[in-house]
């Protein structure tokens, strides 16, 4: 009897990604080691890392962060179509994942993309690692779309298939975990924050309105965001602080809006298109912009696989 192929599939979520890396390492422990990986959006990246050995010296990056890096790593141009281009950003990721091609990994490796002129879902399965992750991470609104060989605009591709069960069943997985981020977001995003520690959050504000005195690029970014948006500096900041606030922001706006589509996108999908385990790691609390919480997501990804142990090694049974 054949050996049945297991499928890690990991959905999308931006800041709330770093969720899938203590998914990874849970169910590796457990004795389950994916024999493909299929992303979409964040968890192309974090699949990719994974996909060409590199998974630990990307998390020994992401748990790095602080809010000052992130600033460090937003190129912003107001053309393009996204006010991020992501080319520091990558650049960044490149130099601890480095950039193999597809066909080239260890492991099976495909992410899920969406054509901006047709709506078109995309699945890219060769060529440039980087370059598909890329396309797969391009938020509407927040990076600029990516082009790709054959000319067309590739946006997020949460868009169409957050969480793509499908891709995984077309390229033979057997046995499909998925993991989908967005399953306890809805009606919460306004309204979770919690309040930290005060002058922590003062001190990290001071020092990225001093980088903006005397980093060029950053006071570049800022007077970019001023011009193209009618949006200050410190009003970005606020958006990376923790404290309450009653009304939303821009980018809290948009992670809303991106939020409820991409959940009720993911539930039509798979009510159709069920994986064998899902797994719903709980991330309400943390918001579009906290890629500095690497810490507490990776433990929430890990408590999710916990949750679901009994089903998994019933599963696994049969592998």
């Amino acid at each position: 009897m054949n050996k049945r192929t297991v499928a890690l599939v990991l959905g999308s979520g931006a800041a709330r990604g770093w969720a899938h890396i203590g998914v990874i390492h849970e169910l590796i422990e457990m004795g389950i080691k994916p024999d493909m990986i299929v992303g979409a959006s964040v968890g192309s990246v974090v699949g990719g890392a994974f996909a060409c050995g590199n998974l630990d010296r990307f998390e020994e990056w992401i748990l790095s962060l602080g809010r000052v890096d992130i600033i460090r790593l937003l190129d912003a141009k107001m053309t393009g179509g996204g006010f991020l281009q992501g080319k520091s950003l990558m650049n960044a990721i490149e130099q601890r994942i480095g950039d193999p091609r597809i066909e080239d990994l260890e492991i099976p490796f495909a992410c899920v993309s969406t054509e901006l002129g047709t709506g078109r879902e995309v699945w890219l399965r060769e060529g440039s690692l980087l370059d598909a992750c890329r396309a797969s991470m391009a938020m509407p609104g927040m990076f600029a779309p990516s082009r790709s060989t054959g000319d067309r605009l590739l946006v997020d591709g949460g868009l169409v298939n957050p969480v793509p069960v499908s891709l995984a069943r077309a390229m033979g997985g057997d046995i499909v975990i998925a993991v989908n981020l967005n399953g306890d977001l809805m009606g919460r995003h306004f309204f979770v924050h919690t309040i930290e520690d005060d002058d922590e959050d003062e001190e990290i504000e001071k020092q990225l309105m001093d980088l903006a005195e005397k980093d060029s690029s950053v006071a570049t970014w800022a007077a970019k965001m001023k011009t193209g948006f009618g949006v200050r500096l410190d009003s970005y900041i606020s958006s990376l602080r923790k404290k309450e606030s009653p009304d939303p922001g821009l980018f809290d706006v948009i992670a809303g809006s991106i939020d409820i589509m991409q959940d009720r996108i993911t539930r039509s999908r798979m009510a159709g298109e069920p994986p064998d385990i899902h797994i719903t790691p709980r991330l309400s609390h943390i918001g579009l912009m906290d890629f500095d919480r690497a810490g507490e997501c990776i433990e929430e990804g890990r408590a999710a696989v916990q949750y679901k142990k009994t089903e998994i090694e019933k599963l696994a049974m049969s592998f």
